[in-house]
């Protein structure tokens, strides 16, 4: 590393050997473009997974990953020189980093805004007469039971994506009511670029009713273009395409990335016979959709019984009284490992620790039901605004 610029209006306290932008470049003469000489398999950028569920790892991706992913994202979702990109998630992030190309590349124009405050983002919608974003599930269920939400106009909006987490259907409902445009969920990975699904309906699909398109909708969605994508058992055969049978993502094409920064012995996990081992667990229907029950080390096995924690937390995000949940498993000297669901309430909304388990239990099988119920005023969350998972399961096995 050789230098560091910061930028922004200030005033700053810069850190000793770094250097304000626009001070460096004030008085230097424009220098004429050259050929910068990288080759399709050069080091692009350097990002860091967000370590939902482990440590993060550095994530190399090439001119050939940024480039192919651009491409793609600008055929999937049409994008146009009409369009207006409000930049929400943290830009060390590719939920929304990636956008910086595709949105770029066509002429479209960038919205930025400096922190996520609901109020602030949904003005700046309106004001800026935003076409099209990506924001992960914790942001938009925050804006949508933002007070006072319906007063702003969205007219604009084209489409909104949600990607970075899953996110449970009774919000995706929510989303649709809100904003009025069309919802696009997207499955991706910081070594994929970073989309390997999207809830574009196929052609033949515009055509069913409201209800059952809405099921495709809301589903993690069918490969991205240029991705190659299976569902897998253990010992690496297909699942059946029934919506039902579990196994592993694993994907290979241009968009992913060559391994891990100087980290071998974790790119030799991740990768077999050219294929990516995602660690998330899904289901595919007859259609080629795919859709997330969990990642690999969330599963939670309690009494023999394999119990998926975005399964249970779909359930309690219908619940009128909770705003976020997050499930985890716990140790329990009864079932080897007990379903825990810690949740938040809306403001002035009240339930107790049975009501929430009953409820459960009749929309559930009941061993996937919690056995527990803590009430928390946040959820931890990463910098990039997911739920740290792993930092709740660190707390309850220290207790």
């Amino acid at each position: 590393l050789e230098h560091v610029l910061f930028t922004g209006n200030g005033p700053f306290e810069l850190p000793p050997g770094s250097s304000l932008y626009e001070e460096a470049i004030a008085g230097e003469a424009p220098s004429p473009l050259s050929p910068s000489g990288a080759h399709d398999d050069d080091v692009a950028q350097l990002y860091y997974t967000s370590g939902t569920t482990g440590l993060p790892k550095g994530v190399p991706l090439t001119h050939r990953n940024v480039v192919f992913h651009a491409l793609a994202a600008i055929a999937e979702l049409r994008l146009t020189d009409a369009d207006v990109w409000i930049h929400v998630a943290p830009l060390f992030h590719l939920a929304d980093a990636w956008a910086t190309f595709s949105i770029t590349w066509v002429g479209g124009r960038h919205v930025t805004v400096a922190d996520f405050v609901p109020e602030e983002v949904l003005a700046t919608i309106d004001k800026e007469r935003v076409t099209i974003t990506n924001m992960i599930p914790t942001m938009l269920n925050m804006l949508v039971n933002t007070p006072g939400v319906e007063s702003y106009d969205f007219s604009s909006l084209r489409v909104m994506l949600s990607g970075g987490a899953p996110i449970a259907p009774e919000v995706v409902k929510r989303i649709m009511e809100t904003f009025k445009c069309d919802y696009i969920q997207t499955y991706g990975m910081t070594e994929t670029s970073p989309y390997l699904t999207v809830s574009i309906l196929k052609s033949h699909l515009t055509a069913l009713p409201p209800e059952e398109k809405f099921q495709f909708k809301a589903k993690t969605g069918r490969p991205f273009l240029g991705v190659l994508l299976k569902v897998v058992r253990d010992d690496g055969s297909e699942v059946r395409p029934d919506g039902k049978e579990v196994g592993e993502i694993i994907v290979k094409g241009d968009i992913v990335t060559p391994g891990y920064w100087k980290r071998q012995d974790e790119t030799l996990k991740a990768f077999k016979d050219g294929w990516l081992y995602t660690g998330d667990m899904a289901v595919v229907d007859h259609e080629g959709y795919v859709n997330i029950v969990d990642r690999k080390k969330d599963m939670i096995i309690t009494g023999g019984e394999n119990v998926y924690s975005v399964e249970v937390e779909n359930v309690l995000y219908t619940h009128p009284a909770i705003l976020e949940a997050a499930v985890i498993g716990v140790p329990d000297p009864k079932w080897g490992e007990a379903v825990k669901a810690v949740v938040v309430l809306k403001p002035g909304a009240k339930a107790t620790e049975q009501e929430i388990i009953e409820y459960c239990k009749e929309r559930m099988a009941r061993y996937k039901a919690p056995k527990s119920v803590d009430f928390v005023p946040e959820l931890p969350k990463t910098g990039s605004g997911k739920i740290y998972k792993k930092g709740l399961k660190e707390k309850y096995l220290a207790a």
